[in-house]
């Protein structure tokens, strides 16, 4: 989905924390959406609660939040953080409040099981929904109008987007950075937390995701970090191999096992955020940013640009760009 000038990007974000609130869960919203440098928007970021005061979560301490629900009346984001007793329906006047919110027009968010209560308000309803692999089957079986995606990150339906389990908060932040703000922005939150901009691949590749012993996965490193730097050159899984030290099918399947996706769809995937960035940052023709990241040609790019972000580069550039 792209942020048209028709709708304004969130400005201000409310995060609902139930009783028993995830801890990780609260500082993901507050590190992406609280306070940062001055090239960041500045977000309006507040948590809150059923009222103001103490709120237990799940490692014992209390958070002492100043805010209650009537916060989330005015927020443009919505977000329902996970807590520990998700298996009860939160209170009527959460439901109402989280409708209400999706009424007027606000995006109303969630990861892990915090889709519970959007799905407790009815909010998705004949929409497709994840959240964390352990508890997919509960949240069919709980609601069968909602279709849920076991293994996805994150699943964005528009106004109501939802997210895997635990730090893959942070997945769902960055995307809704990405979608409303470009990528240049979401990169530059993803650097701050020395975190990926974006990971390709679902749960799936954290089930049971082996962990390499013989020290390859520090070379592996160091022939990603060469190929970021390199994009402009064909770069392929045979050159990758060799320069690990490695058989094209030993590297093929050590890469899996470590970023949980193809060599082939790592580099579209970098070649495309590397784009997204030239396109919002520079007035470099697309023929030129084509060659940067490694197209043979700007059509090559629009048809990849096209089908894995539903519009072609020109359209992207002026929905986004920050050039004068």
């Amino acid at each position: 989905m792209c942020h048209t000038a028709a709708v304004p990007p969130f400005r201000t974000v409310a995060a609902y924390a139930p009783p028993g609130v995830g801890m990780l869960a609260a500082g993901i919203v507050t590190e992406v959406f609280g306070p940062h440098g001055a090239e960041l928007p500045g977000f309006d970021f507040v948590l809150c609660a059923d009222r103001p005061g103490p709120v237990p979560t799940d490692c014992g301490v209390p958070l002492s939040l100043a805010h209650g629900l009537d916060r989330l009346a005015g927020a443009d984001l919505v977000i329902a953080l996970p807590g520990a007793g998700f298996r009860t329906p939160p209170a009527p006047a959460v439901l109402d409040a989280l409708r209400a919110a999706h009424e007027r027009g606000a995006v109303v968010a969630a990861h892990c099981v915090g889709t519970f209560a959007l799905a407790a308000a009815g909010l998705l309803d004949g929409l497709r929904a994840t959240t964390h692999w352990r508890f997919a089957a509960l949240l069919a079986d709980r609601h069968p109008q909602v279709t849920v995606e076991a293994h996805a990150l994150y699943i964005d339906e528009g106004s109501t987007v939802t997210g895997a389990g635990a730090a893959a908060g942070f997945d769902l932040c960055l995307h809704l950075l990405r979608r409303e703000y470009g990528a240049a922005l979401a990169n530059a939150v993803a650097r701050d937390m020395v975190l990926p901009s974006h990971r390709d691949g679902g749960q799936a590749q954290y089930l049971a995701a082996p962990v390499p012993e013989d020290g390859r996965d520090e070379r592996l490193a160091g022939v990603l970090g060469w190929a970021r730097e390199h994009l402009h050159e064909p770069l392929p899984v045979t050159e990758l191999a060799r320069r690990a030290m490695m058989s094209k099918r030993s590297f093929a399947r050590r890469f899996t096992a470590a970023t949980g996706t193809t060599p082939h769809a790592w580099l579209r995937s970098l070649r495309l955020s590397r784009a997204e960035e030239l396109l919002e940052t520079t007035d470099l023709p697309v023929e030129e940013i084509a060659r940067r990241v490694g197209y043979a040609s700007a059509a090559v790019l629009r048809e990849q640009f096209v089908r894995r972000r539903g519009v072609p580069p020109r359209s992207y550039r002026r929905a986004f760009t920050s050039t004068p």
